[in-house]
């Protein structure tokens, strides 16, 4: 009797140690799938962006399906007469506002963080023989302007992009001059088709208290004009 009790208790053993492997992998799994689904919940802007390659990017910012929902001609009738400005254009990626600005006069500054944008641009440039257009790269955290350098900075669907905004924005403030403005247009916050996830989104309440702490003190906010973003123009 003490022997049977005895093998009894040695297959109970031996089955816990065939199980106890099998849980520890099936929780070792579940744990690297929700690492993974917060690591993706938390990409920046950035990098979800960058899931693209420059070429793609280029052909998605220059589309016939990006005019339509960009409206490029109203929003330049909206920004008022441009001749003889001097612009930057924050996060100008393949040129879409940088070339049309330049046509209406302005002298305008392309500005880039991404050496991909900025090779195509100056590849644009030159095959063009495009005038009024000059290629500036920057930093992450600013805008790498001269004191009163500008007098417009416009910032199309990269605000977003951005991290520690207040203090660049300070910096944007400090290179327009007295009378010039910041002008940003981002997505609504909502669920739609276009642009990012909503999380990269950011509201108009944020945006406009975010520049506050930035320094600036007039708002003129639209969102009329297009029919998936909101623009701001700010002094």
């Amino acid at each position: 009797m003490k022997n049977i009790v005895l093998i009894l208790s040695l297959l109970v053993c031996l089955g816990c140690k065939d199980n106890h492997p099998k849980d520890t992998d099936h929780q070792k799994h579940k744990n690297e799938e929700h690492q993974k689904e917060h690591h993706s919940d938390h990409k920046t802007a950035n990098d979800y962006m960058h899931q693209s390659s420059v070429d793609e990017l280029v052909k998605r910012f220059e589309s016939p399906e990006r005019d339509a929902y960009q409206k490029p001609e109203e929003v330049l009738n909206y920004l008022g007469d441009l001749q003889g400005k001097t612009i930057m254009d924050i996060g100008a990626g393949s040129g879409y506002f940088s070339v049309k600005l330049a046509e209406k006069g302005a002298s305008v500054i392309a500005a880039d963080v991404d050496d991909g944008f900025l090779n195509y641009l100056n590849n644009r440039i030159n095959t063009n023989n495009l005038e009024g257009i000059v290629t500036r790269k920057i930093p992450y955290d600013s805008p790498n302007l001269d004191e009163n350098e500008v007098d417009m900075v416009l910032i199309v669907n990269t605000y977003h992009h951005i991290e520690n905004r207040p203090e660049y924005f300070k910096k944007v403030k400090t290179g327009t001059t007295d009378h010039g403005e910041l002008v940003i247009i981002d997505f609504i916050k909502a669920e739609n088709e276009i642009g990012p996830p909503l999380h990269h989104k950011i509201s108009i309440d944020r945006v406009v208290n975010e520049l506050k702490q930035a320094g600036y003190t007039s708002f003129d906010i639209n969102v009329n004009l297009l029919p998936y973003q909101y623009i701001i123009k700010a002094k």
